[in-house]
C-alpha cells in the first residue's frame, strides 16, 4: 500500500495527542487510506466505506479523525459503535491502539456474552466512549435496556461496522441494519457509517448497503492498489482410501510447515481436526515439537485464544482454522498461508492471502489440492481434479481480471422478518396493527414485503400464538412469542444448534453435535479423546486423552455458493494450452492429464455425454444457484418428458442421469434447452417444492412465501436459460 508524506493540513487537523502520537511512532507518512478518511470524516457528514486490503491501517484510518472529534467535543452518551462479526475480533482489535487510546482518555467497553455483568453494570451506570458489540449483543440491547438507549447513545456519532463484507449478503447484514435504524429512531439522530473491508467486489452495491435506511450519501474513496509482492503455489496429491500420517500428502504439508509460522485454512472443521492430528502424528515420530493447533467455531474460547497468542509470539506455530481466523484478528507476522484444496471464492482467497505479506514481506500463500486415488472403476466426471481447476481459476480470475464476487442481497428476509417483528414488539410493547406494520416495513430489510403479505403473516403468527390480540385490537407476543425472545439464542439470527460440551481434566475443549458411545474415540482440537462418560440432561461429555488418530465429523459442512464466472474460468483452463508459473509438479501433471482426458471425450464440444446403458452425465458449467435451478428443473419437469431421474449430484460440477429408455445424448440436451426457453420464472419451479426452509424462522413462515423466498435467492431462471443458448 502506498504511502504519502503526512499533509500539513491533514496533520494540523488532527489533535495534539494525536500528532504526539504520530511524533513518538515515528511516523513520517501516512497511507493513503489514513489521509482520505481523515478528509472525509472531516470535511463532510457522509457515511464512509474503506475497502483496502488487510494491515492496510484501515482500523487507525478510521479512529484517527474520529478520536480527534470525540476529544474536540466529548460525548454525552457512548460516542462510537464498533460492530463485529465475531466476538474474537472485538477482543483483538484495538490491542495495537491501547497507547493512542489511553492518551486520548476515550474509554472503551467491549459488551458480548463473555464480558463480565459487572462491567456491563459500570457501562449501564456511565456510558461513554467507545462500545464495541456483535450484532447479537446490540439486539439483547435493543430489548432488554429498550428504555435506557436514549441514555446509552443519545449523543451517538459514529457507527463502525468492521469487515462490512461479511455481513452484506446475509440475514445478519440486514439484522444490523435494522438495528441502526431502531436505534436512530429512538435517538431522533443519524450517526454516520463508516464500513471497513478487506475484500469487496462492487462498490456500488456496498455504498448502498452502507447508507441504507439514511439520507446521507456514502463516499469509497479510490485508494492505490496494492503493490506488495505475492509468492503462489499449488501442488496436487492423490489420496488413499485409508490415509495415514506418513503418505505424501502429509509429508508434504509437514515440510512446508515446520520451522515456521504458518495458517493452514480448511473448508470444513473436520478437515481442520484431521490435519492437525496427522501432522502432530508425524512430528512426534520425528522428535519434533508440537507446535500445531486447532481453530473453529467448536473449539472452547480458550484453546482458541492459545492458538491466537501462539501465533503472535516470536516462536513456530501452526494452526489450522476455518474462516474464524480469516477475519482480521492479528496473528502477527505469518510467514505462510496453506489453503487446503479450493477456497470457495476469489474473495476469501484474497482475505485469506492477505493474512501474511506484512512488514514489507511478499505475501506467500501455498494451496495443496487433493483427490481420491483412481483405482480405475471411476466415472468420467470422477476423473476430472475438480478442486485444482477451481483453485487455478479463482487465482486468475484474481491475477488477470481483478474480479471478486458481486454480492447479492436478500429480498425476501421473512425469517429476518419474523425475528425483528417479535423483537420491536418485546422492546416497544403493544402495537395497533397499522403501528407494527409502518415500524416494521420500513427497516431497510423489508421494502419488497407488500403490507398484504405483512398482514397475512400477522395472521399466521396469531394462529401459532406467536402474537396475540388484546380486547383494545392491539397485538402484543403471543404466550409462546414470549417464551421464544426470552430465550438468550432468540439475538441471533442464524440457527445455532445445541451442541454437547466436551470436558477433559483441564476444563473445557469445545462441542460436538452428538455423543460418541461410552469408550468411542473421537478428534477434536486436534488431539484424540476416549469418552468416559456422557452426561445428557446438561449436555456434557467427559474424556480422557489417548493416543492414535480418530474422526469427527460436524453437519453443516457444506461447499458454500460458488459464482458461474468461476465454473466458467475452469472450463476455460481445461480447454487451455498454456501453463500456469505457480503450478508445481504433481500440479502440472494432473492438469496435463485432465486436458487429456478433456480432449479425448470432446468435453470442450458436448455437454451431456453417454457412460454406460442409459446413464448420462452433464458438465453445465455454471455456479451454485443456477446449478440448483437445473437439477430441480430436470428432477420435476424432465421427468415426465424422457423418464429422467437424477442418480447423482456434485453441485456445481455435474449431474448423472438415468432415463428409463435408450435414447441419444443430443436429444436429451435439445430437450432441456427448449423447455428452459419457454416462459418460466424460478418461482414456476417452486411450485414442486413443499417448504424449503433455510433460515432460522422459516418454520414459522407459510410455504408460499418461502417459495418466494427461495426463488429469488437460491435459484436463476435467467441465467440458466442464458447459459443453456450456448449448449
Amino acid at each position: 500500500m502506498s504511502q504519502k508524506t503526512i499533509p500539513q493540513k491533514t496533520f494540523d487537523r488532527l489533535s495534539p495527542f494525536i500528532q504526539e502520537y504520530i511524533y513518538n511512532q515515528g511516523w513520517q507518512q501516512l497511507r493513503d487510506v489514513q489521509i482520505a478518511a481523515c478528509q472525509i470524516i472531516f470535511e463532510t457528514n457522509a457515511h464512509l466505506l474503506l475497502a483496502t486490503g488487510t494491515a492496510s491501517g484501515k482500523t487507525e484510518a478510521a479512529f484517527l479523525p474520529i478520536l480527534t472529534l470525540l476529544d474536540e467535543e466529548p460525548p454525552k452518551t457512548i460516542g462510537v459503535l464498533y460492530i463485529s462479526p465475531i466476538k474474537a475480533l472485538i477482543n483483538d482489535q484495538f490491542e495495537r491502539l491501547n497507547d493512542l487510546l489511553v492518551q486520548s482518555h476515550t474509554r472503551v467497553f467491549a459488551w458480548h456474552g463473555d464480558i463480565p455483568s459487572s462491567r456491563k453494570r459500570k457501562l449501564l451506570a456511565s456510558p461513554s466512549g467507545i462500545l464495541q458489540i456483535t450484532p447479537e449483543s446490540l439486539e439483547s440491547l435493543l430489548i432488554n435496556h429498550y428504555s435506557t438507549i436514549s441514555r446509552l447513545f443519545g449523543d451517538l456519532r459514529f457507527v463502525v461496522i468492521d469487515e462490512i463484507h461479511s455481513f452484506m449478503d446475509s440475514e445478519r447484514g440486514y439484522q444490523i441494519l435494522c438495528q441502526l435504524v431502531r436505534l436512530s429512531r429512538i435517538i431522533n439522530k443519524v450517526p454516520r457509517r463508516i464500513g471497513l473491508s478487506a475484500t469487496l467486489g462492487d462498490y456500488k452495491i456496498a455504498k448502498r448497503w452502507l447508507q441504507m435506511g439514511t439520507n446521507l450519501a456514502a463516499i469509497a474513496p479510490e485508494i492505490a492498489d496494492d503493490s506488495r509482492k505475492v509468492r503462489l503455489a499449488v501442488e496436487h496429491f492423490p489420496l488413499a482410501s485409508e490415509i495415514e500420517p506418513t503418505d505424501p500428502y502429509y509429508r508434504y504439508l509437514f515440510e512446508i510447515t515446520k520451522n515456521s509460522k504458518s495458517l493452514i485454512f480448511a473448508n470444513s472443521r473436520t478437515d481442520t481436526e484431521s490435519v492437525i492430528a496427522n501432522l502432530r502424528s508425524l512430528a512426534r515420530s520425528q522428535n519434533a515439537p508440537d507446535i500445531y493447533h486447532v481453530h473453529h467455531g467448536s473449539i472452547s474460547a480458550s484453546l482458541r485464544e492459545d492458538a491466537e497468542t501462539a501465533m503472535r509470539s516470536d516462536t513456530y506455530a501452526v494452526t489450522a482454522a476455518t474462516l474464524t481466523l480469516e477475519l482480521g484478528i492479528d496473528l502477527g507476522q505469518l510467514e505462510r498461508v496453506i489453503q487446503l484444496n479450493s477456497p470457495l471464492s476469489v474473495s476469501s482467497f484474497l482475505q485469506r492471502l492477505g493474512r501474511t505479506g506484512r512488514r514489507e514481506m511478499p505475501a506467500d500463500m501455498r494451496f495443496i489440492c487433493s483427490e481420491k486415488e483412481q483405482l480405475g472403476d471411476e466415472f468420467l466426471p470422477d476423473l476430472i481434479p475438480w478442486q485444482l481447476l477451481q483453485t487455478i481459476a479463482i487465482i486468475q480470475l484474481y491475477l488477470e481480471d481483478r474480479w471478486l464476487e458481486p454480492i447479492q442481497l436478500p429480498k425476501y428476509s421473512y425469517s429476518l422478518l419474523y425475528h425483528q417483528t417479535l423483537s420491536i414488539l418485546a422492546s416497544c410493547g403493544e402495537r395497533s396493527h397499522q403501528e407494527l406494520a409502518n415500524k416494521v416495513l420500513s427497516l431497510p430489510a423489508f421494502q419488497d414485503v407488500s403490507p398484504r403479505d405483512f398482514q397475512q403473516l400477522l395472521n399466521y403468527w396469531e394462529n401459532l400464538e406467536h402474537l396475540e390480540v388484546t380486547e383494545n385490537n392491539t397485538l402484543i407476543l403471543g404466550l409462546i412469542g414470549e417464551k421464544i425472545v426470552r430465550n438468550f439464542q432468540f439475538y441471533a439470527v442464524f440457527d445455532a444448534p445445541m451442541e454437547y460440551v466436551v470436558r477433559g481434566e483441564a476444563g473445557e475443549i469445545g462441542s460436538i453435535f452428538t455423543p460418541p458411545p461410552l469408550g468411542k474415540q473421537f478428534s477434536l482440537a486436534g488431539r484424540t479423546w476416549q469418552v468416559i462418560d456422557v452426561d445428557y440432561g446438561k449436555r456434557n461429555i467427559w474424556v480422557k486423552p489417548v493416543s492414535g488418530i480418530a474422526n469427527i465429523a460436524w453437519r453443516g459442512c457444506g461447499m458454500g455458493k460458488i459464482h458461474t464466472k468461476i465454473l466458467q474460468k475452469m472450463r476455460t483452463i481445461l480447454f487451455a494450452e498454456h501453463d500456469y508459473p505457480y503450478l508445481l509438479p504433481g500440479a502440472k501433471t494432473r492438469l496435463t492429464e485432465a486436458r487429456n482426458l478433456a480432449r479425448r471425450y470432446d468435453l470442450d464440444r458436448e455437454i451431456i455425454h453417454p457412460l454406460d446403458r442409459n446413464l448420462y452425465c452433464i458438465f453445465p458449467w455454471m455456479g451454485t444457484k443456477t446449478f440448483n435451478t437445473l437439477e430441480k428443473w430436470i428432477y420435476f419437469v424432465m421427468g415426465d418428458f424422457m423418464n429422467l431421474k437424477i442418480r447423482k449430484s456434485l453441485s456445481p460440477y455435474y449431474l448423472l442421469l438415468t432415463s428409463g429408455e435408450k435414447t441419444e445424448a443430443i436429444a436429451i440436451q435439445e430437450t432441456i434447452v427448449n423447455l428452459c426457453q419457454q416462459n418460466l420464472t424460478s418461482e414456476d419451479i417452486t411450485a414442486f417444492i413443499d417448504s424449503p426452509q433455510r433460515q432460522k424462522y422459516d418454520k414459522f413462515i407459510p410455504d408460499h412465501l418461502l417459495r418466494k423466498a427461495f426463488a429469488w435467492d437460491y435459484l436463476d431462471i435467467v441465467e440458466l436459460q442464458q447459459i443453456v443458448k450456448t449448449w
